[in-house]
């Protein structure tokens, strides 16, 4: 950790020091420090939780809400926390990788080679487990990180970084390589925002302010996702009956995280049978529903059982973070497509369905970092997806969409290999 009166050109300088370092760590050595980072975890877990726990009381006297709350919390959570970091150690390093690989007609080899960006700046709010996969992604593939984390989530922020550093440097490797602005005045975000001598790249984690701010102030390339308005279509063909657990999963597994179902969309053949069936499914898991008038008649005609309300005029606009679920009506697949990219915010979208070119059109016209068919949005996470964690998920066009993870944290460079040559 870096204390408040350590500038933050030091911190840059100090990171990018620790980036050189670590383009002479091997796989080997990088492994090593991840397993280890993993025990420290589990070896500090009793002091990481004291914090953690501090950080929720003061979190609830202050009023903050229940789906913040559950962000906030380690509780029974730092075991996967730590087999995250090992399932990262378990994955091919994709630093030095070569690709593209050709001999052109002038004798001249060349290729590409995967290498480190080298300083990412993750700037980041109530979510702690963030602190943990943002070091062992940057570490593994060759980065060292900057993190400023919110002022919900200080205590246990600081706990894990005390752990991971130590036994990071313990393993050989740079303690810089892993830094983190203990100060929770914004001030020095905007200074870090700045920093584009030292930093090469800015990944907010966050609401949309964070957003804003970071697009708007940055001198570094910045890369921003994790915000969602999350959509499921229940096509005329969709199995109805594994439909419900499907939606049953994305709406209430964790209802405050971004890849969580926010509206629920099914097509008018089925609505009358099938939207009864959703609100008695899933109103004793506590879920309320915001309904347009097409399925507001339904469910009044089927007297539902669950606390149904009219959908306002913002509700299809709105990332929910809770157990409230949007339900519309739609006559045809062109219509449910339109109202997603009106609405997304190109994060996750499901389709369930049996119809093979509704999903195909499905597929291909959703523009979204991830894109479902029979499947849960939840799956739009770079542990489920086989990525070990992820620092974020990207929801821009440029250099990484969806779940950004050890590839998507490194750039290339061409290698051209000659004999002599000349340029003609």
């Amino acid at each position: 950790m870096i204390a408040e009166h350590i500038t933050l050109t030091h911190m840059g300088a100090r990171a990018k020091a620790a980036a050189r370092a670590l383009l002479r760590a091997n796989s080997e050595q990088k492994n090593r420090a991840l397993l280890a980072m993993a025990d420290a975890l589990l070896a500090h877990e009793a002091e990481i939780l004291a914090e953690n726990a501090i950080d929720l009381d003061e979190g609830r006297a202050s009023g903050l809400n229940p789906a913040l709350l559950d962000r906030m919390s380690l509780q029974k959570r730092l075991p996967a926390i730590a087999a995250d970091v090992r399932s990262v150690a378990a994955l091919p390093d994709p630093v030095g990788q070569e690709f593209d690989a050709r001999t052109l007609d002038n004798g001249l080899r060349i290729s590409r080679r995967r290498t480190p960006i080298g300083v990412v700046g993750v700037i980041y709010e109530a979510r702690p487990n963030v602190t943990v996969d943002v070091a062992a992604l940057t570490l593994k593939s060759g980065n060292a990180v900057i993190l400023r984390g919110g002022k919900e989530i200080k205590r246990s922020n600081l706990a894990l970084l005390r752990a991971l550093r130590a036994a990071s440097a313990a393993a050989g490797l740079p303690a810089d390589a892993i830094q983190y602005i203990e100060s929770t005045d914004r001030q020095y975000i905007h200074e870090m925002l700045k920093l584009h001598q030292y930093i090469d790249v800015i990944i907010p984690r966050g609401g949309s302010a964070l957003h804003k701010l970071c697009r708007e102030n940055s001198t570094i390339p910045v890369i921003t996702g994790g915000i969602g308005i999350c959509h499921i279509f229940v096509d005329a063909t969709a199995d109805l009956d594994k439909a419900l657990p499907i939606i049953h999963n994305a709406k209430t597994q964790r209802p405050s995280v971004c890849n969580t179902l926010d509206t629920l969309l099914v097509h008018a053949s089925v609505a009358g049978e099938f939207l009864p069936r959703v609100v008695a499914h899933l109103a004793p898991a506590g879920v309320s529903f915001r309904a347009e008038p097409r399925a507001l008649q339904i469910l009044r005609d089927h007297s539902a059982a669950g606390e149904v309300r009219p959908a306002g005029a913002d509700d299809f606009d709105t990332e929910w973070m809770a157990l409230i679920l949007g339900l519309k009506v739609v006559d045809t697949l062109d219509e449910a497509i339109d109202h997603i990219q009106a609405h997304s915010m190109n994060h996750t979208d499901s389709i369930l369905t049996r119809d093979a070119d509704h999903a195909a059109r499905f597929l291909n016209e959703v523009d979204s970092s991830a894109v479902m068919l029979n499947a849960s949005t939840r799956f739009n996470d770079g542990g489920q997806l086989g990525l070990g964690a992820e620092v974020a998920v990207s929801t821009q066009k440029l250099h990484a969409r969806g779940p950004m993870a050890l590839e998507e944290l490194t750039t290339y460079k061409w290698i051209v290999i000659g004999d002599g040559h000349t340029r003609a």
